[in-house]
């Protein structure tokens, strides 16, 4: 919901019907056994203009990460772990999502959320998690990475298409327990962990190879990107504006579930808190950070008494990007085959260099319900 003087929104009119998800709040949170098929998704073509030449590369380096945009010494070959996170309290504070390039947050059955963390450009994680299960939609979205599935169990309907579509996953509870540990300092079932090196282990061992489809974002010239927030001067990309958005709020469905976003103009990124507290990172005790935020809407539907829903991961609709100080409205799209896309006026617009967290909101009550941006 918005603040008197904050931001106004558009309706978009091929935005679909909006979908309560209130019986959610009454569902349990985690795994049943009754199986229920998701609601087909459509496949959406979504023609996206490229950005002037001089916003897609960077030129210090000749060498960038295709998900981050931040420099490397070498050419990045090794393919991407698509990690499924417990983001339930007693799962708090997670390990190693410092060191993720991608960050999805979504809901899960009972109002909880799930991370799905995309690891790719940096190595040397010694814990990851923990580790949770899956569902047909975040097979989805790690998928549209081209990552390896790390998980812990799934709904039926996922492992039906686990086994069906043969996916390249690996599963604690099935064909790769042997990657995984459990931590003494934690109850079942948020002690599960794993290593980036111990993943990769693993993935070679089912002779997953790298030869996969890593979708490569857009991204200001660094020079460009440090530059601080438009408010100090930052000369803003032909065609895409801005308003002042210091701090986001988002609420997924419950009250503790409530995460924000603050503007550090230090560092260029948005700090991320949950629930009035900084959201920091078990291996270094230091808080997550954003260099570019995205909350996008889309359609939601409980599929039993369990409370499993179908999220809508592939027709687009309605979005915000906060970076440098800044928010854009526009749209969130996804071609066939490819990655969400933040697009404006039917163009990409760049990213930051740095980590992208992309949030995922019911379009019911209405998209703008679950969003607070306000500027101290």
């Amino acid at each position: 919901m918005f603040s008197k003087g904050s931001l106004s929104f558009k309706r978009f009119a091929w935005r679909t019907s909006l979908l309560s998800i209130a019986a959610v709040l009454l569902l349990s949170a985690c795994n049943g056994d009754k199986k229920a098929e998701p609601a087909p998704t459509p496949e959406v073509e979504a023609p996206m203009e490229q950005p002037a030449e001089e916003t897609q590369e960077n030129t210090s380096s000749p060498y960038h990460a295709p998900l981050t945009g931040l420099p490397l010494e070498a050419s990045l070959t090794q393919r991407p772990l698509a990690v499924m996170i417990n983001n339930a309290p007693a799962a708090r504070p997670q390990s190693g999502l410092r060191q993720a390039d991608i960050v999805y947050e979504v809901l899960a059955e009972g109002g909880i959320t799930r991370l799905i963390g995309i690891f790719q450009s940096q190595s040397g994680i010694e814990k990851i998690g923990p580790i949770r299960s899956i569902r047909p939609y975040l097979i989805n979205l790690g998928e549209s990475y081209g990552g390896v599935l790390v998980h812990a169990g799934g709904s039926p309907e996922a492992y039906t298409i686990i086994q069906q579509q043969r996916k390249q996953d690996m599963d604690e509870i099935g064909n790769a327990g042997a990657y995984f540990w459990r931590a003494n300092d934690r109850k079942a079932p948020h002690n599960l962990y794993s290593s980036d090196e111990k993943l990769r282990e693993g993935a070679a061992k089912l002779n997953y190879g790298n030869d996969v489809q890593v979708p490569q974002y857009t991204f200001y010239p660094e020079t460009i990107a440090a530059s601080g927030d438009g408010a100090e001067g930052t000369e803003p990309v032909e065609g895409v504006s801005g308003e002042p958005a210091e701090k986001v709020e988002i609420k997924f469905l419950l009250d503790s579930y409530v995460v924000d976003y603050q503007y550090d103009g230090s560092s260029n990124t948005y700090k991320r808190s949950v629930n009035g507290s900084p959201h920091v990172d078990l291996n270094d005790n230091v808080q997550l950070e954003a260099a570019n935020v995205i909350v996008l809407g889309a359609d939601h539907k409980v599929l039993d008494d369990v409370g499993r829903l179908a999220v809508n991961v592939e027709a687009g609709g309605e979005a915000m990007l906060f970076q440098r100080g800044e928010v854009i409205t526009g749209q969130w799209a996804r071609a066939a085959g490819d990655a969400i896309r933040f697009v404006k006026d039917g163009k990409e617009v760049p990213l930051v260099p740095g980590t992208t967290y992309f949030n995922i909101v019911p379009n019911a009550p209405s998209f703008e319900s679950h969003v607070t941006i306000s500027n101290p």
